[in-house]
């Protein structure tokens, strides 16, 4: 079978997208061309491939990771993210799954109240916020797991109840037939369905919790630095920064979460349009 030609239209659409990634990916680049530089060449030549004169190795990463103390940081990172997510992607199906099969008044106003706190902005929180976890006992890696359920949940919610309302309800019907519980009709029946909403709902969450700096910064301060933390701390004295440093530290903390999207990025948008047109 001949393979269709390209016309005007699809070249020019094709050419838009093409135009569209460049811009989005420009910012990486130059971020991981500069990570080879020495820092006084940063500011001077900031889009120019590194040459004999302004290239510096390893130098910019050695002495990141030794300002920064990287690993340090790159660990309370994993534990907070990885913490994190698994309670909100563990809660927040449970949490759809009822208020989707049990339709009553208050299930209902539940439902409205997640989706309300998706339009709530941080900004308009984050000092009572503060506050609060103060008050709690809260203001520590463990406390701020819970924080990040808060924050997370409206958005998963919703995600999870658009595509609970897709599975069948005979499927369930039928493990209560055969004397199985609710939990079990969850964890051995729907639990394994939402698979791919699991992992949309995941990666999500976990580009929004390893990158997040306010947060960690608000309620843990500078005594469990996170990366973003980490690479903060390396502005000096008078508004100084070593940009070099900065830039091999920047370059370090966009690995993990850009090798985890590329190896789970195929289910977002099957999760997504799944949840959309089953919704």
């Amino acid at each position: 079978m001949p393979t269709p030609r390209m016309t005007a239209k699809d070249n020019m659409i094709f050419i838009f997208f093409l135009a569209v990634i460049v811009v989005f990916l420009s910012p990486i680049l130059i971020v991981l061309l500069n990570s080879f530089k020495g820092k006084f060449f940063i500011s001077d030549t900031p889009f120019q491939f590194p040459n004999s004169e302004t290239f510096s190795g390893l130098d910019n990463y050695t002495s990141g990771l030794e300002k920064t103390n990287f690993f340090s940081a790159f660990g309370m990172s994993l534990f907070i993210t990885v913490c994190s997510v698994l309670v909100i992607v563990g809660f927040t199906a449970m949490t759809a799954w009822y208020i989707t099969r049990v339709k009553t008044k208050y299930t209902k106003l539940l439902y409205i109240a997640f989706v309300f706190s998706m339009i709530v902005p941080f900004q308009m929180v984050m000092f009572t916020m503060t506050k609060v976890a103060n008050v709690l006992y809260l203001d520590n890696p463990i406390g701020i797991i819970l924080i990040y359920l808060g924050f997370g949940c409206g958005l998963s919610v919703f995600l999870y109840s658009g595509f609970v309302k897709g599975i069948p309800l005979e499927i369930e019907e039928a493990v209560m037939m055969d004397g199985g519980s609710p939990k079990q009709s969850f964890f051995l029946i729907v639990l394994p369905i939402l698979k791919p909403i699991s992992i949309t709902v995941a990666i999500l969450n976990v580009m929004w919790i390893w990158n997040d700096y306010l947060l960690p910064y608000l309620v843990i301060g500078t005594e469990y630095k996170t990366i973003p933390i980490a690479v903060q701390y390396l502005k000096g004295g008078y508004g100084s920064i070593d940009m070099g440093a900065m830039m091999a530290m920047l370059v370090l903390a966009i690995v993990p979460v850009v090798i985890f999207y590329l190896f789970c990025q195929r289910y977002i948008i099957e999760g997504v349009v799944a949840g959309a047109v089953k919704g």
